[in-house]
């Protein structure tokens, strides 16, 4: 959810969610929100693109006066999983620049990440069936929570290895263009730090998502539109 978090990497996995129902095929979307990030308003938007050759790329940005940050992902999907082939992580705040790539070669099955990283942290680290990075974590929770899958994942994300259980906290009405919906929040409490994403049937990301940091809203995201 290092000195300057990543909104992703901060919600690892309390976040997006591009279907809600492992059978549904997938498709191309655009998501708008309103943020709060560092006590300042900002723009987020999420996408999913289709890249060619079964292909995808889901990105997200979030932008204010004080920071620019963006991610993505290229992935395709492997025996029913969401399968990460390559990402791309830049930060801007202030006068401070970061850009991390990652590399997940499934043909000899390793992960490297190159750039802004400190040396122990380039890898190689061995990959296992099943791995993703935090971006397509976040979206395997809405597909795993409709199919009543454990919300249990390895990620390989950031030069590191970490597993990561998910649990539901509850149902929440939310307001999703002018319309109240009821969706299901989800949970992950990590030290003294809380993701938690509220997840509509139906959509393919969450109508809602929040990073909590010793008790204090560290990030907020609340959609605004989809299409």
């Amino acid at each position: 959810m290092k000195h300057f978090p990543r909104p992703m990497r901060i919600l690892a996995a309390a976040t997006l969610a591009l279907a809600s129902l492992p059978a549904l095929a997938m498709a191309p979307f655009t998501a708008n929100y309103q943020a709060s990030y560092m006590g300042m308003q900002a723009n987020g938007v999420m996408s999913v693109a289709a890249e060619g050759d079964s292909r995808w790329r889901y990105s997200l940005q979030i932008k204010n006066p004080m920071a620019d940050l963006s991610q993505s992902t290229v992935f395709d999907e492997h025996a029913g999983k969401l399968r990460p082939l390559s990402s791309h992580d830049r930060s801007v705040l202030l006068i401070k620049r970061k850009q991390v790539d990652a590399r997940y070669d499934w043909n000899n099955n390793q992960a490297t990440w190159t750039g802004d990283v400190k040396e122990d942290r380039r890898g190689p680290i061995r990959l296992q069936n099943g791995d993703m990075d935090a971006l397509l974590i976040n979206l395997a929770i809405a597909r795993d929570l409709a199919a009543g899958h454990p919300l249990t994942y390895r990620m390989v994300d950031d030069g590191r290895i970490k597993s990561m259980t998910y649990r539901v906290i509850g149902k929440e009405n939310v307001t999703v263009g002018g319309q109240s919906r009821e969706a299901t929040k989800v949970s992950r409490v990590d030290g003294d730090k809380e993701q938690i994403a509220w997840i509509v049937p139906g959509m393919p990301v969450p109508a809602r998502l929040l990073q909590r940091e010793k008790g204090q809203d560290a990030l907020d995201l609340t959609i605004k539109s989809i299409n």
